[in-house]
């Protein structure tokens, strides 16, 4: 069992979690993620870690509250635990000093991008981040992101900060101001795709973190699966990061809806629960 050390809500519906993990905090690199279980009988959901201390022996989980196991897992408090923690799992993340380096992160998304923009910082390379959410609550991670980038643009759906209009508006603003190298895209499926489409237009190689439904982690059941450069991928072994260009985003989508009947059925009897 894995300890919460930390609790702090970063938005209503997000929730960062400091947990009890040392030798996962030795290991991990960027883009690894990690499969936890709230309790014995709980689903095993994927969750990237978005930071480590391996001198406290503890990693840092950031989860938005979307569904029953989630909103389990948001629940604990300090000195409570979750049940198992499994990891670190996936590929890391390749780094190197490819010039100028964009990194734009939609939402949530912005947790699993932090350690990938502090990792390119760190190679050298010059980094510009572009953060996007439905409105200014749901932009998290900010202060940690300037940390590590050369210049931060924030994009809102509704205008309440930064600038107003969704990611592809912030990409094409740096794209046209200079020359850039490589692409680093992690949000929702939809903003995925259109940030492939974007770069795609300008030649720029990109790369995305998928978010699948998952199961196993070790590639046995092949929920992950997805479609790339026309070859069946399966997120958690081979990914969870490809090539953005050649991915086949209608198909994943698809895929990842084909639960949602069950899982609202599901929501709608914990929240009774919790009344």
């Amino acid at each position: 069992m894995n300890k919460i050390i930390n609790k702090k809500f970063l938005s209503d519906l997000v929730v960062e979690l400091e947990v009890e993990a040392p030798q996962i905090a030795k290991k991990r690199k960027a883009g690894h993620f990690v499969i936890v279980r709230v309790d014995e009988k709980g689903e095993r959901i994927p969750l990237t870690i978005s930071s480590a201390n391996i001198e406290k022996g503890t990693i840092t989980l950031i989860l938005q509250k979307v569904g029953v196991s989630s909103s389990k897992v948001a629940a604990l408090n300090p000195g409570e635990y979750l049940h198992d923690v499994v990891g670190p799992l996936g590929k890391a993340t390749h780094i190197e000093n490819f010039g100028t380096v964009l990194c734009c992160g939609g939402g949530v998304g912005v947790a699993p991008l932090l350690p990938i923009v502090q990792a390119m910082k760190a190679a050298g390379n010059k980094v510009i981040s572009v953060l996007a959410a439905r409105t200014k609550d749901l932009i998290i991670l900010e202060d940690e992101i300037r940390k590590s980038s050369d210049e931060v643009i924030i994009m809102t759906d509704d205008g309440s900060y930064g600038k107003q209009g969704v990611v592809t508006v912030g990409m094409e603003e740096a794209i046209k101001k200079e020359k850039i190298d490589f692409c680093m895209a992690i949000g929702p499926a939809i903003m995925m795709k259109f940030a492939a489409l974007k770069t795609k237009e300008y030649n720029i190689p990109t790369y995305v973190s998928l978010n699948t439904i998952m199961v196993d982690g070790t590639g046995m059941c092949g929920a992950c699966r997805v479609t790339v450069d026309g070859k069946t991928k399966f997120v958690c072994v081979d990914g969870p990061e490809f090539d953005a260009h050649k991915v086949d985003f209608p198909e994943m989508m698809m895929r990842m809806g084909a639960y949602k009947a069950e899982e609202k059925e599901a929501f709608d009897k914990y929240l009774q629960t919790t009344k």
